[in-house]
């Protein structure tokens, strides 16, 4: 009798050795450590080269740089350093138009015209940038002279000519006397005499005399000539001359210059101050034709600033701000003012150059 072993195929044998070892504690431990080992180096082997990357720097062949052209053009005034400009003058004062024009060698003021600080009666040690002035504390001036742009508006009476005469008389005649004779006189016993004459009261002593006038005209026969009077037409009451110029309040100030002259302040000419100088002369008349034609007077010692937005045609584009201390009433005529005689022309090239396109502006105007 024979027996013959088969043997066992792979898959079988594997099984029964999984199994062998599931049933066998130790084997189960061996194992379990193996599969342990096993599953953490090949998680440290996924992980590893994230953990420790950095970066690597492979060497590439560099290529070579193809030459490139270029055209560089400078301009001709490039490294030309440009003349600094002293920044324009920033405030506005009124010119004395009978201050001589000097251009002042460092001011922050500018105006119609170009003058100097001066005043005149001068203070010694005294280097101020304003003229000494009586005026009042509580307002901001910068006038220095007073006048007036228009003429009264009540109608005055046309002179007469002082040439055309009434009737020619002819003057009278000068009193004419001869010399008196003249007394001999002796005085004392030495024998000493004098001869003492006396001067005639008359214009001319003559060797006949002539009855006439003692203050009469030299010349014999002259023409006087009486200007012809109407008492229907009385002649013009005389008017004192004043300047053409604005009204003026003056702000106190007893610190002034050195400098003799007329009463002026330091400033240059701009067409900017040309502007304003124009700008408030039509203004100031506007103001009195509106004064003078209401019925009543703002309160005397009050005052109105008005700001508002002038752009480059010279149009007044906003009224910003009122401040009052007067009535409604003159509130108002100070706003007409300004907008009855806007617009006041177009800008210079320079004067848009340095405001732009628009500029605000603020006026305030003072009831005596």
């Amino acid at each position: 009798m024979t027996h013959t072993l088969t043997a066992p195929s792979p898959s079988a044998a594997l099984r029964r050795w999984v199994e062998r070892v599931r049933r066998d504690p130790d084997s189960r431990s061996i194992g379990v450590g193996l599969l342990a080992v096993l599953v953490v180096h090949l998680l440290l082997f996924v992980i590893a080269p994230f953990l420790l990357r950095s970066d690597v720097i492979h060497p590439t062949a560099r290529k070579q740089a193809i030459p490139r052209q270029f055209n560089i053009e400078i301009a001709p005034d490039e490294f030309v350093t440009p003349a600094i400009k002293p920044p324009p003058p920033n405030k506005y004062v009124e010119a004395n138009p009978d201050a001589p024009d000097t251009v002042p060698d460092k001011t922050t003021n500018f105006s119609s015209k170009n003058q100097l600080l001066a005043q005149e009666k001068p203070q010694l040690d005294q280097h101020n940038d304003k003229p000494k002035l009586d005026g009042k504390k509580d307002i901001e001036s910068n006038q220095t002279v007073s006048g007036q742009l228009t003429k009264p508006s009540e109608s005055v009476p046309v002179a007469p000519s002082v040439t055309t005469p009434v009737k020619q008389q002819t003057a009278p005649r000068q009193a004419q006397d001869p010399l008196a004779g003249f007394d001999k006189m002796k005085e004392g016993d030495d024998g000493f005499g004098s001869n003492l004459g006396k001067v005639p009261d008359v214009s001319k002593p003559m060797p006949d005399k002539v009855d006439g006038a003692k203050d009469a005209p030299v010349v014999v026969g002259t023409q006087m000539l009486e200007p012809v009077i109407d008492p229907r037409k009385p002649r013009a009451r005389p008017v004192l001359e004043q300047q053409h110029t604005r009204p003026a309040v003056f702000e106190d100030n007893q610190f002034g210059t050195s400098n003799i002259g007329p009463v002026a302040y330091s400033a240059k000419w701009s067409s900017y101050g040309a502007y304003l100088h124009k700008m408030m002369e039509a203004i100031q008349i506007q103001w009195d034709r509106i004064l003078i034609g209401s019925n009543t007077a703002p309160p005397s010692g009050s005052w109105v600033s008005v700001k508002f937005t002038m752009d480059s045609k010279g149009r007044i584009s906003e009224i910003l701000d009122v401040e009052s201390t007067s009535s409604e009433q003159g509130k108002q005529s100070c706003i007409s003012a300004i907008t009855l005689t806007a617009p006041y022309g177009d800008w210079t090239d320079d004067m848009i150059a340095v405001l732009g396109n628009s500029q605000e502006l603020t006026f305030r105007f003072y009831y005596q």
